[in-house]
């Protein structure tokens, strides 16, 4: 028989969307945020030269390394160095660290595992100071980068750096904010949409320079259909694995109530073959434009002899070069057991069924049920690791370098599971509205029935 929340969730319809009041304002304040972030993305930084760095990017034989990666997260703010250009890589980095020394620090452990939602904010609120740290130094090399260069700055000098500094720090600390903001007012996951929102506006571009290169000749028909083709694929791939799942039989034994028998419950503790979501492939591709960002723009200045090595550097952190790919699909793979390991505890799970009074048939409740959810996660982790590396290096691999902005497998990977969050998100909040409704008819009804007990004496 169906639970309640499976009716409900059955039952939602069009209707019971048009009733959710506090959904559509969720939904308008996010779509306001989101068009807030793009129009931000035009907003150039002051005395930059927009044409000249413009044509930096559209010359094919530029060497603009990992920074067209930066762009497609970014929305095409870095190729019109806007004031969002850094986007919120800044922040994830913060968070990566953070959350590493979460893990090896004692005192930020202690705050992860016992702070509770103070411990939780104090940690947010050290990632926001990094943040800060992480975006200044960013900032600062570019514009050094970038005053070096011949053509690329109206009045190169210190003005120009110090303002280019506080821009685009101002411009990703901004977006944290705004991130945030979706998280606690919109439909959640503000980072996130963010990103995707970036990934999906230079989606049309690709699509229509790949029809154009197809009726110029460039590109064959065949090549054109095989393209969307594995574009449809791989969704269809990602939509089947994010859904895969585990189902672990959770049996609760049966116990005597006064005169009858109850308990003797059945349920399931899902597993999913990726537990750490899209948060792997994001972490890797920030971690890889951390140091890189800056040694892309500077790359073509006058070097001293100490720093001839740079500009081999940054071509080999080019989409493609087998050391990037190898260091890419390296972190995803860490980043995947990494971020499983912190959302997902074998030894709190078991404690939490052996205090409940469940077991897994055939298994020792506390510490043999904790050794098999780790021997059965690990598996489950290993499968999800090959699976997420395999979709975001294979289109890399296969796929020419014009379009792997938007028809590559990290770009696809995060829009359709950020998609698939968010529609989770909308889900609850409808669901949630229904029980709001039935609680509120089951007031009237008890109001209306103490109501008539009351008046039915007078009447006789």
């Amino acid at each position: 028989m169906a639970s309640a929340a499976e009716q409900l969730a059955a039952n939602m319809n069009m209707g019971s969307f048009a009733k959710a009041t506090e959904l559509h304002k969720r939904l308008l304040f996010t779509v306001m945020a989101l068009l807030v972030y793009r129009v931000g993305t035009y907003v150039p930084v002051p005395g930059i030269n927009s044409e000249a760095f413009l044509a930096f990017f559209q010359n094919p034989d530029s060497q603009r390394g990992i920074l067209d990666m930066v762009n497609m997260f970014s929305g095409g703010a870095v190729e019109r160095f806007a004031v969002f250009a850094l986007n919120v890589m800044p922040y994830i980095s913060a968070s990566i660290i953070v959350q590493l020394m979460g893990a090896v620090y004692p005192p930020w452990e202690k705050l992860r595992k016992e702070g509770g939602e103070s411990g939780r904010k104090q940690l947010n609120q050290y990632t926001r100071y990094l943040t800060v740290v992480l975006a200044l130094f960013q900032s600062t090399g570019i514009a050094i980068g970038l005053n070096a260069q011949q053509g690329f700055v109206d009045n190169p000098g210190i003005f120009f750096i110090v303002s280019t500094v506080t821009v685009l720090t101002g411009g990703t600390m901004f977006l944290m904010w705004l991130g945030e903001q979706v998280t606690a007012r919109g439909i959640g996951n503000g980072i996130s949409l963010i990103i995707m929102a970036g990934i999906v506006a230079v989606l049309p571009g690709t699509l229509a320079r790949m029809f154009g290169m197809a009726q110029q000749g460039l590109m064959s028909p065949f090549t054109l259909i095989a393209i969307i083709a594995g574009f449809a694929a791989v969704i269809i791939f990602i939509v089947f694995m994010e859904r895969a799942q585990r189902r672990l039989l959770i049996q609760y034994p049966k116990r005597q109530e006064g005169n009858r028998m109850a308990g003797g419950e059945r349920s399931f503790l899902p597993l999913k073959v990726n537990t750490a979501g899209v948060i792997p492939p994001i972490f890797a591709s920030s971690l890889l434009m951390l140091p890189t960002t800056v040694a892309s723009l500077t790359a073509t200045a006058d070097l001293p002899p100490w720093m001839e090595w740079l500009p081999l550097v940054t071509q080999q952190m080019t989409q493609g070069q087998p050391i990037y790919m190898g260091i890419y699909a390296a972190l995803i793979i860490f980043f995947t057991f990494f971020y499983t390991s912190i959302t997902f505890n074998p030894e709190d799970t078991a404690e939490n069924l052996r205090k409940y009074g469940g077991f897994l048939p055939g298994i020792r409740p506390g510490k043999r049920t904790a050794e098999y959810l780790d021997y059965v996660l690990t598996r489950l982790t290993t499968i999800g690791a090959v699976y997420l590396t395999a979709v975001c290096v294979v289109p890399e691999l296969v796929l020419p370098a014009s379009m792997l902005g938007a028809f590559g497998g990290t770009s696809i990977l995060i829009v359709v599971s950020v998609t698939m969050d968010t529609v989770a998100q909308i889900q609850s909040q409808l669901l949630a509205h229904q029980y709001e409704g039935l609680i509120k008819k089951a007031k009237l009804r008890g109001r209306g029935g103490r109501g008539k007990g009351v008046t039915a004496p007078a009447r006789r």
